[in-house]
Parts: structure tokens; C-alpha cells; sequence
């Protein structure tokens, strides 16, 4: 059996009722982080880019689908889109290994059920069903992908939507297939926009769910589609991994290793991989109080993958908080004069201070390090040891429970001046579930378009 059909069985035999207690909790908190976020992200400017190019091309539809930053309505494949740089505008989406799948679905779910195209009671069942199927391939094969400049949230994040699209349509197994194997051909994104500090990777979820809709719409139309998409001899594994699919491997673990269960969130509006150095800055910059803008060397331990990352070891010029965000040099720099990172901290890209700071914090490659762990030594005076902060973090750290995505959301919502009634109706909305009222949602961000 190929992976697309195991992969369409599992999604068509997915029901509320069968998931496990902690799987749907998760996926409660994953709403609420992905939809609070977007709150939270009203100041960036990203929205108001995606929506100028969704009204030029897919134009104002007076019964359409809302763009959540304006209250103005389109498609729903163009709501998907400008709808998702808004939950993309912070870069505190959650993460699945290092895919953001939430920042790709619940733009394009919230859509189509507003559109009338699926019932809020199939939505976390369809949102698992993204996070499922995009895990599995995320899980892997993104180490390999990642490593040849494909980024993980388009190439599995297309996919992802296809699977939540037709599971929220409730097609057929057969018809679920075509979806996915439709997608397959649908997926792609590079990395380079992190290395040159630039904007594209806000707009490659939105296109990852608008893309998954199309494979999903195609296929219910009753496309013709490969079978062996996925383990083919030209097909989305020797294609993008360069090796054998092993179907079985990844089949074997649906319905056992919950992916839901392994969603991170981000504390600070910096890269994922960014979370823990920003966390030991802070610590560091407690130890060493007003010293802390007098180290004269500061070396950074992190795993190969982080500081060989696209966009990460960059000292700058930078143009964007695209390029900051992912900087090492720049997080660390601005954490340990200024604090806690702010957006507006991570928009100050002429700051002379962060500026003079920068080139004294290097990366070093630590294999002996886990993706979310790292060890900062600071030189401080001639001839006295370095001062050491050490954090072995792993995932586990930010996987919040709904109280503490709760808290954290809030918080933003305090920085960036949402009023705290927005993320009250948010949080009976993802409480309600699976009766809730999507007016709930829309409701609350009319709170942020007032503001806009």
C-alpha cells in the first residue's frame, strides 16, 4: 500500500471522539497560541503586504472569507495567504520539529469554515490531521532537507494542508489520497530569504496553505493523481530527501507517535532556534548586572544544525527584523544590553550599542549539543575564568500547557496594546470546543482592527 493511501486512511478514520485526552488538549493549545499570536503581531507590517497582493489578485468579495487584520473579506485561498502572515508575524508561531505547521492550518481552517466549507466541530480533528501527516514527513526527513536549503514549513506545511482541508471536507480515502499526492507535486520553499534577511519566508506558509487547498480542491474534483507520489522513483522523496522512502517506517508511526504532542512555543519573538541562547542571555545578563555591556568576548556553543542554519551566524547589515530575529550575534547582543526582546527591540537595526556588541559574540559548532541546547562562556576581565551559562534544553521546555500559552499570549497582547477582552473570546472559543462559535474568533480580531 502506498504512503498516500496509509496516509488517507489514517485522515479519514480521524474522529474527535477516538483521540487521546492529551492529543486534543494540545491541540486546544495550539489554537489558542496560533490565534493569540496573530493577535499580538497587529504592529508588523507583513499582513498589510500579503493583503495588498491578495486584493490584486483575488480581488473584494462582499460574502468572502475575512482578512483578519483589516475586516476586509476575499477568497478563502486568499484569506489563507494574508491571513497566515499575520500568525507569521511575530516568529512566535509554534514549531514541530522545525516546521510551523499552526501558522500554515488554522489561517486556511478558519477560513474555510467561515467561507461554510466545514463545521467548527471537524476542526481540531482536521487540524490534527495536518499536524499528523506534515509531522511524519517533518520528522523524517527535515534534517536532510533543511541541510540541502529547503525549509521544512512549505515543503511539509503544503502537504499538511491538504490533509486538514480534506479532512475538514470529509472526503473519502481515495479522494484524501489525491489530495496529498497532489500536494506533493505542490511543495517546495528554499531557505535563502534567512540568509539575505529578507521577507519571503513570511509568505511561504500562506502559500503552503493555499497550495494544500488547491491539491485538496483538485482532488475532490476528481483529479487523477500518482500513486506513488511520495515513494516513487520520481517521486517526493527522491526528489527532495535524495534516498528511499520508507513508507512503512512512517506509516507505523500514525496514531502512535502523536506529532501535536511535540509542538513547541516560543516565548520570545525570535527563531526558534534562537529560544534557549536568548534564555541563557538572559541569565547571564542577571549574574553579570550592570558588567553585563562590558564583555570583551562572548563565545556561544550551539549544535551544528543552529548555527549552520540559513540567516543564523550573520552579523549583519541588517534590513528587517527577518534578518535580526535569526541572527545569533544580533539576539545575544541586544538580550544582554536591553533584556527581554521586544518587537520593537528587534526593529532597531541601527542601534550603535548592539552594534559594537555584535562582533564580540562568536557561534562555535558543539555536536556534543541537542538542537535546543547551548553553553555561553563571557570573557570579562584579563586573566579571570570566563563566566559560564550552560542550559541542556530540549523540547520538552516549551511545550506549554493551554495555561501557560495562555499566559504568554497575554502578555504579548500587554506589549502590542490588544485589549484583554480579544484573548477572553479567544479562550472561550478554544474552551468550547467542539461547539464553539467562530464569531468568537472573528470578534476578537475586530478588537485589532480597530487598533490598525
Amino acid at each position: 500500500m502506498s504512503l498516500s493511501s496509509q496516509f488517507a486512511q489514517f485522515v479519514a478514520g480521524l474522529e474527535l471522539r477516538d483521540l487521546p485526552a492529551p492529543v486534543v488538549e494540545k491541540a486546544r493549545a495550539c489554537v489558542l497560541n496560533g490565534y493569540g499570536i496573530a493577535l499580538g503581531s497587529h504592529p508588523t507590517p507583513f499582513f498589510a503586504v500579503a493583503q495588498g497582493a491578495v486584493l490584486a489578485m483575488d480581488g473584494e468579495r462582499e460574502a468572502g472569507a475575512t482578512l483578519l487584520g483589516s475586516g476586509r473579506r476575499s477568497t478563502v485561498a486568499g484569506a489563507a495567504l494574508a491571513n497566515a502572515a499575520l500568525f507569521h508575524g511575530r516568529a512566535q508561531e509554534d514549531t514541530c520539529g522545525v516546521a510551523h505547521f499552526g501558522a500554515v492550518l488554522l489561517p486556511l481552517l478558519t477560513a474555510l469554515i467561515e467561507n461554510g466549507e466545514g463545521r467548527v466541530e471537524d476542526l481540531l480533528p482536521a487540524l490534527v490531521a495536518g499536524y499528523e501527516v506534515g509531522g511524519a514527513l517533518e520528522s523524517a526527513y527535515s534534517a536532510r532537507t533543511t541541510a540541502a536549503g529547503l525549509r521544512a514549513s512549505p515543503l511539509y506545511g503544503t502537504i499538511a494542508a491538504a490533509a486538514a482541508t480534506a479532512r475538514l471536507w470529509r472526503l473519502p480515502a481515495p479522494r484524501i489520497e489525491a489530495a496529498l499526492s497532489n500536494a506533493a507535486s505542490f511543495a517546495g520553499g528554499i531557505l535563502q530569504s534567512f540568509g539575505d534577511g529578507t521577507d519571503e519566508w513570511r509568505y511561504q506558509v500562506g502559500m503552503a496553505g493555499r497550495n494544500g487547498l488547491a491539491a485538496a480542491a483538485l482532488a475532490a474534483q476528481g483529479s487523477v493523481s500518482a500513486t506513488n507520489a511520495f515513494e516513487g522513483r520520481s517521486g517526493f522523496v527522491r526528489a527532495f530527501v535524495r534516498d528511499d522512502c520508507d513508507a512503512a517506517a512512517i506509516a507505523a508511526g500514525l496514531g502512535r507517535d502523536w506529532s501535536v504532542l511535540k509542538v513547541t512555543f516560543k516565548p520570545f519573538p525570535v527563531c526558534a532556534l534562537n529560544q534557549t541562547p536568548v534564555r541563557a542571555a538572559l541569565q547571564l545578563r542577571e549574574q553579570l548586572g550592570p558588567r553585563a555591556g562590558d564583555i570583551r568576548a562572548l563565545r556561544i556553543h550551539l549544535n551544528p544544525t543552529v548555527v549552520g542554519y540559513a540567516g543564523m551566524d550573520h552579523e549583519g547589515p541588517f534590513q528587517s527584523v527577518s534578518g535580526t530575529l535569526m541572527s545569533i550575534q544580533f539576539c545575544i547582543a541586544t538580550t544582554l544590553l536591553y533584556g527581554t526582546p521586544t518587537i520593537a527591540r528587534m526593529s532597531a537595526f541601527d542601534d550603535a550599542a548592539v552594534h559594537a556588541m555584535i562582533p564580540r559574540v562568536r557561534p562555535l559548532a558543539d555536536p556534543a549539543l541537542g538542537l535546543l541546547a547551548c553553553r555561553i562562556e563571557a570573557d570579562m576581565d584579563e586573566g579571570v575564568a570566563p563566566v559560564v551559562v550552560h542550559m541542556d534544553t530540549d523540547h520538552t521546555e516549551y511545550s506549554y500547557d493551554r495555561a501557560r500559552v495562555s499566559a504568554l499570549v497575554r502578555g504579548i497582547g500587554d506589549e502590542t496594546g490588544v485589549p484583554r477582552a480579544a484573548y477572553d473570546r479567544l479562550e472561550r472559543f478554544v474552551e468550547a470546543l467542539p461547539d464553539a462559535d467562530l464569531g468568537d474568533v472573528l470578534a476578537a480580531f475586530a478588537e485589532i482592527q480597530k487598533i490598525r
